[in-house]
């Protein structure tokens, strides 16, 4: 098993590269499929994605329930599993 990244420029590296394949997709698909609708979409999908994140970690991890930590999205749905069968 592989232990967490602790170089920071190894972390911006993975970031920068998210951003990259991220942006490079967009692209592709406007250059496939021009049209300001489908920009639009990809623009508000991207947003609630970035936003849905956000939530699934800052704020369930700040604001709800402080005693957990996230390990990534895997370990949230696992959270909520659990947390919907206690209740």
């Amino acid at each position: 098993m592989m232990g967490d990244i602790t170089s920071k420029r190894v972390l911006y590296l993975k970031g920068g590269l998210f951003l990259a394949l991220g942006g490079l997709a967009v692209v592709l698909a406007l250059a496939r499929y021009p049209d300001w609708q489908l920009a639009a979409l990809m623009a508000i999908a991207i947003w609630a994605f970035c936003r849905a994140y956000y939530f699934a970690f800052y704020v369930i991890e700040h604001y709800v329930d402080p005693s957990f930590k996230f390990a990534g999205l895997g370990a949230f749905v696992q959270y909520l599993w659990r947390r919907d069968r206690e209740e």
